[in-house]
């Protein structure tokens, strides 16, 4: 079982958007007490699922696997041996699995409580407020990585620029596949800033990444000079609705960071900056990937056609569901001079 098990957890599925829905309310609940006897692997996993089933933890049976998975020095509970499950857990072992799991209690994200998380073949360290990257973001980079490889035979380099990095995900699952790329990551976040250099450096990508502590919306001159120019630009930006954002389970209200999440009123508003400032930073020819709540794709191609000159709205990517999930544009022509109104 790979780590998607948790798609619909992280994701929110059935409703389209960037994060998951359901009921705000948190039960205000302490932790068990520490076990006064020996405890195995299974015993404890089997534990931890009940009470956190009990007080309305999500994905009770996937979180108490993650983090005894973790806390064996695993990824999966699939892939440890049957024996090691049975053996009793040394003190140490269970008190982690203890302060994990009552961390899990509290709604923190699993992605959190075990500090680092898989994303297509990377696994990436993972630290609040800093988003975590959903599954629909690996089909991103599938899309991304098809155009920039039959590009690559004819450029000899290439630079992708991305907006919005968080951990990094994007861009280094880029530069592992794509030996010959460059690429620059910008984030308004200083901690995501950090937190993808410290991803950059443990998979030895440094060398060819560039990362800036940049609002795309108030740094608009900062990025046009920094960034262009570049042959593709991806984002996965904050593109919910911001009526939607009450709805979000507490995983998400309360520990990712709600500028990653929030889009405003249309959940547009990075969005539409993004694609105005998008023929001065890309080379002729150059794409924009975005992904985006499944109402959007209409709005962007409209929003488009009114207000910036040389972009052509290309087409839409379905997403593994069947929604409309992914947007592709293109500059047909030179337009540095040519300066958009902005949304």
């Amino acid at each position: 079982m790979l780590r998607g098990a948790l798609r619909a957890w992280l994701t929110g599925r059935s409703n389209g958007s960037k994060g998951m829905r359901g009921s705000r309310s948190v039960r205000h609940c302490s932790a068990p007490a520490f076990p006064a006897a020996k405890i195995t692997a299974l015993q404890a996993m089997a534990f931890w699922r009940r009470h956190f089933e009990e007080n309305g933890v999500t994905e009770p049976d996937h979180s108490s696997q993650y983090i005894t998975a973790h806390i064996l020095g695993a990824k999966t509970i699939e892939s440890i041996e049957q024996h090691k499950l049975t053996e009793f857990l040394s003190k140490e072992k269970t008190e982690q699995m203890w302060k994990l799991s009552t961390r899990r209690l509290s709604r923190m994200p699993v992605q959190y409580v075990i500090e680092e998380w898989d994303f297509r073949d990377l696994t990436l360290k993972m630290r609040p407020p800093v988003f975590i990257p959903r599954p629909e973001t690996e089909e991103l980079v599938e899309l991304v990585l098809t155009d920039l490889q039959m590009n690559l035979a004819a450029e000899a380099q290439q630079t992708c620029l991305e907006v919005g990095c968080g951990t990094g995900a994007v861009s280094l699952s880029l530069l592992k596949s794509l030996p010959q790329l460059k690429a620059v990551a910008l984030d308004q976040s200083q901690d995501a800033v950090h937190l993808t250099r410290e991803n950059a450096f443990r998979l030895r990508l440094q060398d060819r990444l560039q990362v800036y502590h940049i609002d795309v919306i108030k740094d608009a001159d900062t990025v046009v000079s920094l960034c262009s120019p570049v042959s593709a630009l991806v984002s996965n930006p904050p593109y919910l609705f911001s009526e939607d954002m009450v709805s979000l389970e507490p995983e998400i209200l309360r520990f990712e960071d709600h500028a990653a999440l929030d889009g405003g009123k249309d959940g547009l508003k990075v969005i539409t900056q993004i694609l105005a400032l998008a023929p001065q930073i890309l080379s002729n020819h150059g794409r924009v990937y975005l992904e985006v709540d499944p109402r959007h794709p209409p709005l962007i191609q409209r929003w488009v056609k009114t207000n910036v000159e040389g972009l052509r709205y290309m087409g839409t990517q379905q997403d593994i569901t069947g929604r409309p999930r992914f947007c592709i544009l293109q500059k047909e022509k030179s337009t540095r001079d040519h300066k958009p109104d902005l949304y």
